[in-house]
Formats: C-alpha cells, structure tokens, sequence
C-alpha cells in the first residue's frame, strides 16, 4: 500500500522547525544574535544584563514554531491527525500571511519605522505562508 504524503506541508514543517531552531539558537547566542535578529535593542540589553524575559519570550515563540511544525506534519499525513487539525493549519497560514503583509501598510504609512528586519522578515513570513496555503488547500478536503 502506497501512502501519499503531502510535500508542501513537508517543506512548511521544516520551514517552522527551522524558524523554531533558530530562535532557540539566538537563546543561546545571546545579546549580540537578539541585536542581529533584529529583536530591538531592549530585548538585546534586557539579554545582556541576564534577565530571563528574552529568553521566555524567544523559547515560547520557538515552543509555538515547533508546534506548527508538527501540525504541518500531521496535515502532510506523517504524523496521526492532530486535534482541530484543518482549522490549526489554517489559522496558522493566516498568521503567517498576515505577518508577512503588515509591513504594506506600515511601508505606505510610516516607511522611516519599517526596519530592514521588519521587510526582510515579512517577506520570510508571506514565503512561509504561500507554502502552508498550498499544502493546507491540497489536503483541505481530506482533513
């Protein structure tokens, strides 16, 4: 028997686990990575000075990522279903979408505020997001 899985949400799961890794890495890395990463210059000193609150905040986001990973997964049919699956991934790809297309308007209104980070990472972000939309579409009627 041939199980078919879905590639699109293979790659969308990878793509969160490695947004999850990464910010466990800037955990570890420290001041100077949350200043590279663009988390602002409070989150970098606030990191620098050994307070715990950048680190709660980078690992629940990485806790989140991971998460999303694994519901990608089991919407590609390699894990088993997981609860409110379909409405999961396609909240998920709306947070994705919408992330990544703030900046638009952010961009017309108040370009002098929208950081290099705020562009590159959105543009990340809508990437993200068309590849969960195309995996999320092609198994909806399955879910």
């Amino acid at each position: 028997m041939v199980t078919s899985y879905n590639s699109w949400l293979i790659v969308a799961a990878a793509l969160s686990g490695v947004a999850a890794l990464l910010h466990v890495a800037i955990v570890f890395g420290g001041a100077p990575w949350y200043r590279f990463f663009g988390a602002g210059e409070a989150m970098a000193s606030a990191a620098e000075s050994g307070r715990a609150y950048p680190a709660i905040v980078t690992l629940g986001i990485a806790l989140v990522l991971g998460l999303w990973a694994a519901y990608a997964l089991s919407g590609a049919g390699l894990l088993s279903p997981l609860p409110l699956l379909k409405w999961c991934l396609a909240g998920i790809t709306a947070v994705y979408l919408l992330r990544g297309l703030g900046i638009f308007p952010l961009y017309l209104f108040a370009r002098e505020q929208a950081t290099p980070f705020m562009v590159w990472s959105s543009i990340i972000c809508i990437g993200y997001g068309v590849v969960h939309l195309v995996g999320t579409m092609q198994v909806w009627s399955q879910l």
